[in-house]
């Protein structure tokens, strides 16, 4: 009842956040761009709570419970890539006064260009964001009843679904941003009591446990730096520094989901400060979630310290690793606390999503396509639909979300968990391209629609041979994941660098 009443509690005041937050709405730009009146700090935190999805919440302590520390050195480019981001991207698409990032692109190479950004926007997000949500169904079913069934996890996604629509459908991104420092404060209590309770737990010191670590087996499970050129290994020193930087400038400089919050920041200084201060205390994060992770393993592979056995679920999925530690062994309170954690991941990266794709929905499909249905050619301001039309656009995307989630539970029972994998990488099929021509417009003179149109299909076919059911039938070797992202921007970049300007044309 305890752990229910703490969950309950938590849901509620994310609803009371988004209705009073909505009393300052006045029309679709405020709902979407905040006034631009949001503190950098918040920003910053809005972004981190959106980046460390449930994703992070059950697969972190996975990788460290698996393997080792290897996963934080991805951290090290998205570092180079903040401040890039900070200094080369944040002020031309802020002053480009659009209601999205694509908008930019509108400017420069006309309202076709931003249309196609904004729905491969869209459908990556869709898929994306659909499959996270999925994953925290999972947790938070096995934390609430042991099981992953049909229905009880139908249940967990309708919950977490329902309520992150309403407070966002009320408060529109200045809910988000302020819900979301809640839920990553929520989220980062939640992560250090179930780390406090493991070292109270384990009946060995600090050292102790850093010797047992160091030699699990013969494996150091706190390696941090893997400096091997396997190029199918996403985490190592390479991958992390170089592929990592073109991976992070795609997911927060050409990402509406994340860059809409930085275009909220009083100045383009404080949206950049925003960006590199998130991609700084997202590490300390991350490595409480792998410490977690390691401590677990000292838990449940040292039967003759702790005496508990890992349980067969657990060994045929390792997903379930954290959730049922949390369900089985924290006590009264403290398990509600962690439920309520994991929720804060998950809608933190729900509520985000369906927000950007409803502000891409109405600025970057709807008015275009209704400025050209009608002939007309009007300031996007003014073309704005009223704010009942953001909200329920809003609500739109909150329920393909949900539906998405709710379908993948059945596409897992019919063997796809292969689908749900490409699906939470499918983000690379838009945002690899988007990268190549967001670079084009914003440090070149040169590109075109007909050379936009031509980098994102050939981005999005470059990605397809590039995917590990693919490769090997060409090559017989598989690329992660970091450097299919690294090969298809550039590539993307020099097709949109083709197109002739139409000054070039006309001379």
């Amino acid at each position: 009842m305890t752990d229910w009443l703490i969950l309950f509690s938590y849901m509620a005041l994310m609803l009371l956040i988004g209705v009073t937050v909505s009393r300052k709405q006045s029309d679709s730009q405020y709902f979407f761009l905040g006034g631009r009146s949001m503190p950098a700090w918040a920003v910053a935190l809005s972004v981190v709570a959106t980046a460390l999805s449930a994703a992070t919440f059950i697969g972190v302590p996975q990788m460290a419970f698996d393997g080792d520390f290897t996963y934080i050195i991805t951290n090290l480019g998205a570092i180079v890539a903040a401040f890039i981001i900070a200094f080369y991207f944040v002020t031309p698409l802020y002053t480009a006064g659009t209601v999205t990032i694509y908008g930019y692109l509108g400017k420069r190479y006309g309202e076709g260009a931003r249309t196609a950004a904004g729905a491969m926007f869209l459908l990556g997000r869709l898929l994306s964001s659909g499959a996270r949500l999925f994953m925290a169904g999972i947790g938070f079913s096995l934390m609430l009843y042991g099981e992953i069934s049909r229905l009880e996890l139908i249940f967990a996604i309708l919950l977490l679904g329902i309520v992150g629509t309403l407070y966002t459908v009320s408060g529109g991104i200045r809910a988000v941003i302020w819900t979301d420092v809640m839920q990553i404060t929520i989220m980062v209590i939640a992560a250090l009591a179930a780390t406090w309770y493991l070292f109270t737990m384990i009946p060995l010191s600090g050292g102790d446990m850093m010797r047992e670590l160091t030699n699990s087996e013969g494996i150091n499970k706190l390696k941090v730096l893997d400096f091997s050129r396997n190029l199918s290994n996403p985490f190592t020193f390479w991958s992390g520094l170089f592929a990592m930087t073109i991976v992070s400038l795609s997911t927060h400089g050409v990402d509406q989901d994340m860059l809409q919050r930085v275009m909220t920041a009083r100045s383009p200084w404080h949206g950049g400060f925003a960006i590199i201060a998130s991609m700084l205390t997202a590490i300390p994060i991350i490595l409480l979630f792998l410490l977690i992770g390691a401590l677990l393993h000292l838990f449940y592979m040292r039967p003759d310290l702790m005496g508990a056995a890992l349980p067969a679920d657990v060994i045929e999925d390792s997903r379930r690793l954290f959730p049922q530690f949390v369900l089985n062994h924290l006590p009264t309170g403290l398990k509600g606390l962690t439920m309520a954690g994991l929720i804060a991941a998950a809608m933190s990266t729900f509520d985000s999503a369906i927000n950007a794709m409803a502000s891409s929905l109405i600025a970057d499909l709807y008015v275009p396509l209704r400025s050209r249905w009608r002939g007309k050619h009007s300031e996007e301001k003014d073309a704005m639909p009223d704010l009942s039309s953001s909200r329920f656009a809003v609500g739109l995307m909150g329920f393909l979300l949900t539906l998405f989630a709710i379908i993948a539970i059945y596409l897992q029972e019919q063997g796809g968990e292969s689908l749900i994998n490409f699906a939470l990488g499918v983000m690379a099929f838009a945002q690899a391209p988007l990268l190549g021509v967001f670079c084009t417009a914003l440090f070149t003179r040169r590109g075109n629609a007909a050379s936009v149109y031509t980098a994102f299909l050939s981005g999005i076919v470059l990605v397809l041979l590039l995917q590990p059911y693919m490769l090997p039938r060409w090559f017989g070797f598989t690329l992660a994941w970091t450097w299919i992202w690294a090969i298809v921007s550039p590539i993307c970049f020099l097709i949109c660098l083709c197109g002739k300007t139409k000054t070039e044309e006309s001379s």
